[in-house]
């Protein structure tokens, strides 16, 4: 490393610190590095002082908070920029690099890859525009399709879940553009489906939606889903209980009864207020449920009483909306251009972002927050990327380009990997991402 290239900063006396446990844990020394080191520089450095303790540590890739913020440009400009004085020792905190290390290989589909669902981690769910819905074992090996739909399915969902990772049965519900969401059971270890994918059909099939199913979400309970429309409405449906009916391969209910058909529900209540295509639905907690449309608009629904309580127009077309952050209440959004944009709710008399990630070169199609971290989140584009983003800086952490079109949907998996579909008909996994 060369130090004889360096500014008015010269040198700078730093002090290491992390929360990461050992054998991550450099000596809380002072040392003094050159100013013009960038978070590579820094990287090698604490990479230099942990092999000093343990030969044989590999090599980790780490970034660096100055002041909670995370340096993403060269140290002396950093400081330079925060006005920060090298008068005495700075501390400067080291975190794992959020990066993805491995890169799978994809999974083809038939069609567009217009939904995934990463809630469990024993599967990926995928939804598709040759009408089908897939259940992928580890990620890799497509163990079930879920047929029934007359048109391209555009929203999957994992419900009834209760964090429980190791049941057998598994519930899931689909949305498509034949304007119906559909039920299925699904026993994901029974030994009758040794020879995969098995064919399923649908127990239930909720009818109400005048157009297009976009999006689907479900309350905590597992009892009640949610769903918006390209009809402008919201609709509110009970989820029918496991004994209402079975999902069962397509082979055995003919055999059963050629006459046979599902079970059909209607909505139990609707909510009304958006003028254009409902994108995206989250529900995140028993009372509340948050929408977002092309009408430009993100509302907040008291499930009681159907009204919208809180009503931000962002002057986009929207198309992707989440739930997370501090407290679990930060709004993340993008849609028609290229920006994806956070609002705090709690700050009352302004409808002002508090953050903004500009690096995405086309329309955001998908956005999700890290259900561990409350700086953390990822978006897709159709620029063909996918980004990892961290609250303390408004530069990208990682740029994902695994696809050859647009990425249409893309979700956390297993806490360290991220999934997404696009208009290449592929599923893709990155794995190995360290968020700490």
């Amino acid at each position: 490393m060369d130090s004889s290239n360096t500014n008015c900063y010269g040198q700078v006396h730093f002090r290491f610190l992390t929360k990461l446990q050992p054998p991550f844990k450099v000596p809380p020394t002072s040392i003094a590095v050159p100013a013009n080191l960038t978070r590579m520089g820094l990287s090698e450095i604490v990479n230099l002082l942990l092999k000093n303790i343990n030969p044989d540590l590999h090599s980790t890739p780490f970034d660096f908070l100055i002041d909670g913020e995370l340096i993403r440009m060269p140290m002396e400009q950093f400081l330079h920029i925060k006005g920060i004085s090298v008068e005495k020792v700075l501390e400067i905190e080291y975190i794992r690099a959020v990066a993805p290390q491995k890169q799978g290989d994809s999974s083809l589909h038939d069609d567009w890859v217009s939904a995934v669902d990463g809630t469990d981690k024993r599967f990926v769910l995928t939804g598709c525009y040759d009408n089908l819905a897939r259940i992928w074992k580890h990620g890799s090996l497509c163990t079930h399709i879920l047929q029934g739909h007359n048109g391209a399915v555009t929203a999957v969902k994992l419900i009834d879940n209760k964090g429980n990772s190791t049941g057998d049965e598994i519930f899931i519900a689909t949305g498509a553009k034949d304007k119906t969401l559909k039920l299925w059971m699904v026993k994901f270890y029974a030994a009758e489906y040794a020879h995969y994918p098995v064919k399923m059909s649908a127990f239930n099939s909720l009818k109400g939606h005048a157009s297009s199913v976009q999006c689907i979400s479900a309350n905590n309970f597992g009892d009640m889903l949610c769903s918006g429309s390209w009809d402008s409405s919201i609709k509110l449906w009970r989820v029918g209980s496991k004994g209402d009916g079975d999902s069962v391969p397509v082979k055995r209910r003919r055999l059963i009864a050629e006459e046979e058909e599902s079970h059909e529900g209607e909505s139990i209540a609707e909510f009304v207020g958006h003028t254009q295509c409902v994108s995206s639905i989250v529900w995140p907690d028993s009372q509340t449920i948050y929408s977002a449309s092309w009408d430009h608009s993100i509302r907040s629904w008291d499930v009681q009483s159907g009204k919208a309580v809180w009503n931000m127009v962002c002057g986009k077309a929207l198309n992707c909306l989440d739930i997370g952050g501090e407290g679990s209440v930060l709004v993340a959004a993008g849609g028609s251009d290229h920006v994806l944009r956070v609002w705090d709710p709690r700050k009352p008399g302004t409808l002002a972002t508090t953050f903004q990630f500009s690096s995405h070169s086309s329309w955001i199609s998908a956005c999700k927050w890290h259900s561990r971290s409350t700086f953390h989140l990822l978006s897709a584009s159709y620029d063909g990327k996918v980004m990892l983003w961290d609250l303390r800086t408004a530069w990208p952490l990682a740029k994902i380009d695994s696809h050859d079109d647009k990425v249409l949907c893309a979700d956390w998996w297993k806490d360290d990997s991220v999934i997404s579909g696009g208009a290449d008909s592929k599923l893709f996994i990155s794995s190995g991402i360290s968020i700490s």
